[in-house]
């Protein structure tokens, strides 16, 4: 079995894969003060409340953009299945050209992502990632990894109100009944569902021009669920996207 781990700024995404198949999958929170032996003890709990035997596990394979996470995972791989993981980075095989201007910029899960949308739908598409920072990748007809934009998510934007306004309250994000709120709490929501969706369809509409036209657009990330549907351009779901690129490319990777 393969264990895939994609480490973000928020959660922790972390699956099993038998196969082809994703048999298992958590999120955690992303804790850069955790040691190695605390995500040991959190990672047996779930592997026991899924019955299932860490022997099993043959493989793995990490994406991280939190930098001090990338060493705890390493170890915990190690010391955990006595395997070596695979990390994405420079250095290993996508199968994807980037076209970057300098590609060690790239987050390791966008690339991640753009691989699994590619293999998954083909090319040109785009790829909206709802994460704790809102990104839009787009890949070309040729597989080719050709950039995006990356907008502060939900979440950071409705924190950002709180935080630096005297009056403004902390509130839950949710779809509001109409634009025009009657309230402080429902214009804020207001503010936040429908101004991201017509933040993310400016700039897909945008991408398509780009790419000239009839690109597929997946969504993946955590408030994908929420904003999805109010989104006609956006034709696919995909909420393991990452986890499933990882598998791509342990697959790709693993020989060597």
């Amino acid at each position: 079995m393969l264990f895939a781990i994609d480490i973000g700024n928020t959660n922790i995404a972390m699956g099993i894969f038998h196969g082809e198949t994703l048999v298992e999958n958590w999120k955690i929170r992303s804790d850069a003060e955790k040691t190695c032996d605390e995500y040991k003890v959190i990672l047996r709990g779930l592997l026991r409340s899924s019955s299932l035997d860490e022997k099993q596990i043959t493989g793995a394979i990490l994406s991280c953009v939190v930098p001090p996470l990338a060493p705890v995972f390493q170890g915990l791989c190690r010391g955990m299945f006595q395997i070596k993981p695979l990390t994405v980075g420079p250095g290993l095989k996508t199968g994807m050209p980037i076209l970057y201007e300098n590609p060690l910029e790239v987050g390791a899960d966008r690339i991640v992502s753009a691989v699994a949308a590619f293999e998954k739908h083909g090319g040109p598409c785009i790829i909206v990632d709802f994460g704790t920072a809102t990104t839009l990748d787009a890949v070309s007809t040729r597989g080719e990894y050709l950039g995006g934009a990356i907008a502060p998510g939900v979440r950071i934007s409705a924190e950002a109100l709180y935080a630096k306004t005297a009056k403004l309250p902390s509130i839950e994000i949710l779809k509001p009944e109409k634009a025009i709120g009657r309230t402080t709490v429902s214009s804020m929501q207001s503010g936040l569902y429908f101004g991201y969706i017509g933040l993310v369809s400016a700039l897909i509409q945008r991408f398509k021009d780009e790419l000239g036209g009839g690109a597929a657009v997946v969504a993946t990330g955590g408030f994908a669920s929420l904003i999805r549907s109010e989104i006609a351009a956006i034709g696919f779901h995909e909420p393991d996207l990452v986890l499933d690129g990882l598998r791509l490319l342990y697959e790709r990777n693993r020989k060597s």
